[in-house]
């Protein structure tokens, strides 16, 4: 079994790295090719039907890259596509989820004080809504909203907040952005698999047979790539949110996450702007600046009650003579040291996570801001709160905490 549980790990680790990797060259890849498409010039010595060309230097070398709207006039031999960073992006994230999130859907799916259902229903739920997202965005894509760029961002905008606020009453608020970065990056992969390289093909097999290719197929995988441009940030993001409760598991976590959408598309306004030589909008950044400051404190900001590093400055003694101290010691190990043990007693749990030790007294009030953290401010523990922490002794650990900490 001990054997099992290390490869079960292993496996997972190696889909994350996978899944990162994958992201890396996708994005890289996204990064460049909206850097250039915008830094495109037109100069008088381009040959026929070329939009526009860019010179660049790298590693050495000089690359003259010229760019066509619908395409040359002959088809070259050899084309490079890039697909594949997309595709194993997502199917390496798809893994991710199927390891972690429906295998221990108990623990990280679902919460039963949020939407008591089996873990079968939760997994049907998460691929329903997956699915179910990109068939809704597709739709809307060929409307004749689809016709306004800035309507159709709006209403894109309004599809993902709504998204946002319904994975948080069904799922765990680590599954639930979590699964806001899959609703996302699925509607960007489909975009490349169901749209751009489709309507690219269909050019490519115009030339070939001699015919001019409608301009419209361009035009439509350049919506589906701006789309693209504008959600890859946001998406990162939901990758990375699972390592931190506060925001994932506070009250206003789907406000959260609308925001960070807000937070990529002026962010990437400053970049496209760069890009295409109209200016250095600053104000952006300040707009960002000001959106991450309005997150931090919707998700309660701890900095307001000190860091990490100062609660370890004071040491244990301020915390054990804190008056609810025997009281919020007694909540954390009835709820907490069946897994924060040295031998966790939970199944498939072979040692405590991040080797945090939750057993007696003086464990307790050394880790006086993680449990706060953790199962305080944020819900993020017990994960799916599966021995049923109630608001009350919730409470009673912040109250504890603000006590120790001398607020």
């Amino acid at each position: 079994m001990g054997e099992y549980a290390i490869l079960w790990e292993w496996l997972s680790f190696s889909a994350r790295w996978l899944h990162v990797i994958t992201a890396i060259a996708w994005i890289g890849s996204s990064f460049y090719f909206i850097a250039l498409d915008l830094g495109l010039r037109k100069t008088p010595s381009l040959p026929p039907g070329a939009h526009g060309e860019e010179w660049q230097v790298h590693g050495g070398g000089f690359y003259h890259i010229q760019k066509y709207l619908v395409a040359p006039d002959f088809l070259p031999e050899h084309l490079t596509w890039f697909k594949w960073e997309s595709y194993a992006t997502w199917l390496s994230g798809f893994s991710v989820l199927v390891i972690v999130y429906y295998v221990g859907a108990d623990l990280y799916l679902i919460d039963r004080n949020v939407l008591d259902v089996p873990g079968w229903a939760g997994i049907l739920i998460s691929l329903g809504s997956i699915a179910g997202g990109f068939l809704i965005y597709n739709t809307l894509c060929k409307s004749p909203l689809g016709n306004s760029q800035n309507g159709l961002m709006l209403v894109l905008f309004a599809l993902l907040t709504a998204m946002a606020w319904g994975y948080t009453q069904v799922f765990t608020g680590r599954a639930a952005l979590l699964h806001m970065g899959a609703f996302t990056a699925t509607i960007m992969s489909a975009n490349v698999f169901m749209i751009i390289i489709p309507n690219q093909k269909i050019v490519v097999a115009d030339l070939k047979a001699g015919r001019t290719p409608d301009a419209k197929y361009g035009r439509i995988a350049k919506q589906r790539s701006l789309h693209n441009n504008y959600l890859t940030l946001p998406v990162i993001f939901f990758m990375l949110s699972n390592h931190y409760p506060l925001a994932f598991a506070t009250q206003w976590n789907w406000l959260i996450a609308a925001l960070i959408f807000l937070v990529g598309v002026v962010i990437r306004h400053y970049f496209n702007t760069r890009h295409a030589g109209k200016g250095n909008p600053h104000w952006t950044w300040a707009a960002a600046v000001i959106l991450m400051v309005i997150i931090a404190w919707l998700s309660t900001g701890p900095k307001l009650y000190g860091s990490a590093a100062d609660v370890a400055s004071r040491g244990a003694e301020p915390f054990m003579a804190a008056e609810h101290f025997a009281a919020a010691s007694q909540t954390v190990q009835t709820r907490c040291s069946m897994c924060h043990t040295a031998e966790p007693v939970w199944p498939g749990v072979r040692q405590a996570p991040k080797n945090v030790i939750l057993d007696n007294d003086i464990a307790v009030a050394n880790a006086a801001h993680q449990i706060v953290m953790q199962a305080g401010w944020s819900h993020a523990m017990p994960p799916g709160n599966l021995t049923e922490m109630t608001s009350d002794e919730r409470a009673l650990l912040v109250e504890w905490y603000l006590e120790g900490s001398g607020r």
